[in-house]
């Protein structure tokens, strides 16, 4: 319109534009209102009995109805190998999806520099917890992923019954002790007819889903005072004289206290042989097993559990488990905490539940320190003798680290085959682990071993 003189209104357009801003905010508001819709990388860790993934869709709808905050859980290969694949290809091209990733303590080192510092959002809940967990998952300074799982702590699962059937009290404290128990209750179960009865099974494959070797030999290498495969100064710690001592004894088990077919056990192998089958005496495996996976088997009520036994130097213990990261390129950074937070809060339900259930009765001796914190129905107050957390060096690796663990594994299991000497393959492995962690480039299957 036009005031007198034909001149226009600014008035008039002033009053428009009014109109037009508030209809855009109205409708930009209603827009924003939308649910947000925040996508999770599932690093499938078994976090509930019955659910193989890490949060099981009764989490999921729980969340959305309490938040209005939608999930969408991305599937993901089975290996880890190949869900690490994806998860850097993601990250590397800068997506803005994933918000939230589901981390393996290994992954760690790879993954820190393109997940947020979490000390902002959790710093109590991070205050609260067991210094050596926050440690595997500190990178620079930065806390990038909240433990949200029971982790799976290496220990000793015993047979109570037959410690008890030839005379041990406690169980072994040391490899020396274990040996001499595990030849002595073999002998006895084998002279009444038990025939496949041996006295210490453990996981010995090469297996491309599992680190569980790898977890072992540094064990093993480290309760000598063998060292941790790569010190975190960058120093290589496979060639000295108390890692081939560590090798060579466990290279002398097989076929004398555990079968020549452990050379091809997976974990499964191994625990079946313990729980189901009840043809051994000892076994190494992980916390999580024992407390929550193996209720149903046969010979559950006869197991007890101790930690992993003493070398020279230290009784040591390895540490496995799945944290909660988020992406540095989410947009949904605020909804993506409210998520984690939700979990962790879930989790904390879940072992209060547990451990109010717990009607069994159970032998727990000398337990790894931080089962104070994961399990702490196992632990004794006064009791010393628990195992030391030891890691493996996925923080000082990084990138390389899945190169590093499949060059260890091989040259570790080259001896328990006796396909290759502990001295040889020791100096070997020292001199693959330079070229590793000088350039980053190993070929598959090219162990100089």
């Amino acid at each position: 319109m036009r005031c007198a003189g034909g001149r226009l209104d600014p008035f008039r357009y002033l009053g428009m534009a009014g109109i037009l801003l508030a209809a855009f905010l109205f409708f930009g508001c209603r827009k924003a209102a939308q649910p947000v819709t925040i996508t999770f990388f599932d690093s499938d860790g078994r976090g509930v009995p019955g659910d193989h993934r890490m949060v099981p869709d009764a989490y999921l709808q729980e969340f959305t109805r309490e938040t209005g905050i939608r999930v969408n859980d991305l599937p993901t290969p089975e290996d880890s190998a190949s869900k690490l694949d994806l998860a850097m290809e993601l990250l590397h091209s800068g997506a803005p999806s994933p918000d939230v990733y589901g981390v393996d303590t290994i992954w760690t080192g790879t993954m820190g520099e393109y997940l947020i510092d979490l000390q902002p959002y959790f710093a109590s809940e991070i205050s609260a917890e067991d210094p050596n967990i926050i440690a595997i998952y500190r990178i620079q300074g930065k806390v990038v992923a909240m433990p949200n799982q029971p982790l799976g702590v290496q220990v000793l699962v015993y047979r109570t019954d037959l410690l008890a059937k030839y005379g041990y009290k406690t169980p072994p404290r040391t490899w020396d002790e274990l040996e001499k128990m595990a030849a002595r209750i073999q002998a006895g179960e084998r002279a009444e007819g038990k025939k496949d009865f041996w006295g210490y099974v453990f996981a010995g494959a090469i297996a491309t889903d599992s680190e569980q070797l790898t977890m072992e030999g540094l064990e093993w290498q480290a309760a000598e005072g063998g060292g941790h495969i790569i010190e975190p100064d960058g120093k290589i710690s496979v060639n000295n004289p108390n890692v081939i001592r560590a090798w060579e004894r466990a290279a002398h088990w097989v076929g004398w206290i555990s079968p020549p077919s452990v050379v091809s056990y997976t974990a499964t192998d191994a625990e079946n042989k313990f729980w189901v089958s009840g043809e051994a005496a000892f076994l190494l495996s992980h916390a999580i097993v024992y407390e929550i996976f193996a209720e149903d088997k046969p010979f559950r009520d006869q197991a007890g559990v101790t930690s992993v036994p003493a070398g020279k130097s230290a009784r040591v213990g390895t540490l496995g488990g799945y944290a909660l990261g988020i992406s540095r390129f989410s947009e949904h950074r605020a909804e993506s905490v409210k998520f984690i937070q939700f979990l962790l809060r879930k989790q904390a339900e879940f072992r209060a539940t547990y451990s109010a259930k717990r009607d069994r009765k159970v032998e727990y001796f000398e337990v790894p320190t931080i089962m104070k914190e994961i399990y702490p129905w196992w632990y004794k107050p006064g009791e010393s003798g628990g195992s030391e957390i030891v890691s493996r060096p996925s923080a000082v690796a990084g990138a390389h680290y899945e190169a590093v663990s499949k060059a260890y594994t091989r040259a570790l299991h080259s001896v328990l085959t006796r396909e290759s000497t502990a001295p040889a393959a020791a100096a070997a492995l020292e001199n693959e682990l330079a070229r590793i962690m000088s350039n980053g480039r190993t070929q598959a299957g090219t162990g100089s071993h």
